[in-house]
This record gives structure tokens, C-alpha cells and sequence, in this order.
């Protein structure tokens, strides 16, 4: 029951990513994607980090350049190039790789057992996944699947790093720790390329609030919560839950159609979640976690 718990909470997460397309075109600055990058992750960031009072000590300080720099820094413009390049449907199934890239690094680090029934279900995710979204039409940029691919990886050795050292501080802080240094990486690579930003209107304001607070400051809190308790291998399946709450979301409020073969895709990319956390009849040993306080 725990388990299952910790698993929805977590959900958490991913389903408050797959607002962003929404929240992106709809209320931020057009083609902006370095900008909304540090706007998701600095300012929320700072606020985490006034109201922990608590800098990294020790080795903390290079383990904090590696997690924000692999889930922050260098994923965001990443997703971004990946999102401007590629239709949406091929970057969110290159995106829909993260299982078998955890499993990957799970195996290499934590030394997770992969089993046959799990490589099934990443295959059927990726496989869902590309049945929501990927149209005939759809066209291969070679610059973009590189961009999907290699920001998926990088997540895949971030969120396998953060399981692999734990964390020394609260969740807040270690949270505000990757998010600082992550939007300050990003700074320097949005003026040089986009230049300064425009003049924020209103809706921008409320927009920026939104993927801020709730996409990124509320989200990540519950991902890191999430990495702490749940086996790698569950993370990299929940991701999945991004892109159906992105269709979803498109269906509810753009007024998208859905045809029967997106909906059969959503269903396709719940059963390789749910039976992907089905017990194995030989379970596997428990991993040892880093004390937290």
C-alpha cells in the first residue's frame, strides 16, 4: 500500500509536466525556449533556496554542478531544441526511451535487475506513446532526434545519480540546490543566442507563475520525493504519464479530436506502466539508501 501511494504522489510530477505544451503556447513568449527555460527553474529555485538557508558542503558543491547541470541545465535547452526541431510526436517517443535508458544505468550503477517483462513493457510504452502522437506527415531532423536523445539520456544518469547518493539536506533545499545551478547554466546560453528578453505582458506574468511554481517548484519536490523511495526503473515508466496527460490536456482545453488510434495508444502506455510495477515471483534485494535527514 505504501508503495502504491508513493507511486501516485509521484505521478504527480509528470502529469504537471505534460501542462507545459499548453501553458507554453498559450500564455509565454513566442519562441522563447532558452528563456522559458530559466524562467521554469531560477526564480522558484531562489525561493527554495531563501527559505532553506542551507548552501552545499563539501563534495555536495560538485555532486549539486552534476544533478542540476543533467537534470536542469543541460536537459532544458535539450527539450527545447528537440521540441523546435522535431514534431512533437517523434521528441516525446525519443522522450518515451527513458525506460530502457534507466534500466541501462539501474543496472550500471545500482546494480538493479533488469528482466525480460520490463524491456516488454518499455518497448510498449515507446510503442503507445508513438500511437498518440506521431503523424504520417511527420519529418526526421537529424540535429533533433540527436537533441531528444541525448537530453533523455543525461535524465536517465541524473535521476539514477540522485538515487545513487541520496540527499543531505531537506527536500527543499537539496530541490533549490539543482534548480539554481541548472537556470544559472542556462542564463549565459539564452543571451547569447535569443538576446534580452522582451517585455513581459499580464498573461506572461501568470504563465511564467504557473510553470514556475507549479510545473517545476511543486513538480520536482514531488520527483525527488519519488527517486528516494521508488526503484529507478518505476520513475522512468511514470514519465511516460507525461505525454497522455499532454494529449489529454489537448483534448480538454484545445479541443483537439482524439482519434481511436491516440486512444488506444494512452491505454497501450497505462498497461506497460501498471504491469512494468507488477511483482516478480523472485524479488529482487533491497537497495541500501544514503541516511537522509
Amino acid at each position: 500500500m505504501q508503495r502504491l501511494w508513493n507511486m501516485l504522489l509521484t505521478a504527480i510530477a509528470p502529469m504537471l509536466w505534460g501542462t507545459t505544451y499548453i501553458i507554453t503556447t498559450e500564455w509565454l513568449p513566442a519562441n522563447r525556449p532558452l528563456l522559458v527555460g530559466v524562467m521554469r527553474a531560477l526564480p522558484i529555485g531562489l525561493i527554495f533556496l531563501a527559505w532553506g538557508r542551507q548552501l552545499p558542503k563539501g563534495i555536495w558543491w560538485w555532486r549539486s554542478l552534476v544533478l542540476g547541470a543533467l537534470n536542469i541545465g543541460f536537459f532544458f535547452p535539450l527539450l527545447f531544441i528537440a521540441a523546435y526541431r522535431l514534431p512533437g510526436g517523434i521528441a516525446a517517443t525519443l522522450g518515451a526511451l527513458q525506460p530502457f535508458i534507466v534500466a541501462f544505468w539501474g543496472w550500471i550503477v545500482l546494480k538493479e535487475r533488469v528482466t525480460s517483462r520490463l524491456l516488454l513493457m518499455a518497448g510498449l510504452g515507446v510503442l503507445g506513446v508513438a500511437m498518440m502522437l506521431i503523424s504520417p506527415q511527420a519529418q526526421l531532423d537529424a540535429w533533433g532526434m540527436l537533441a531528444a536523445f541525448g537530453g533523455a539520456m543525461l535524465y536517465g544518469v541524473g535521476i539514477t545519480l540522485n538515487k545513487h547518493w541520496g540527499r543531505p539536506v531537506p527536500l527543499m533545499t537539496y530541490t533549490a540546490w539543482q534548480l539554481v545551478v541548472g537556470g544559472l547554466m542556462i542564463v549565459p546560453i539564452a543571451l547569447l543566442i535569443e538576446g534580452m528578453p522582451p517585455a513581459f505582458t499580464p498573461t506572461n506574468w501568470l504563465g511564467f507563475g504557473l510553470i514556475g511554481i507549479v510545473n517545476t517548484g511543486i513538480a520536482y519536490l514531488f520527483w525527488f520525493r519519488g527517486i528516494e523511495r521508488l526503484p529507478t526503473t518505476t520513475m522512468s515508466f511514470l514519465i511516460l504519464l507525461s505525454p497522455v496527460s499532454a494529449t489529454i490536456l489537448g483534448w480538454l482545453v484545445l479541443d483537439q479530436r482524439l482519434s481511436l488510434l491516440q486512444m488506444l495508444g494512452a491505454l497501450v502506455v497505462l498497461a506497460s506502466i501498471i504491469f512494468s510495477q507488477m511483482p516478480n515471483r523472485k524479488p529482487a534485494q533491497r537497495l541500501q539508501v544514503v541516511q537522509r535527514s
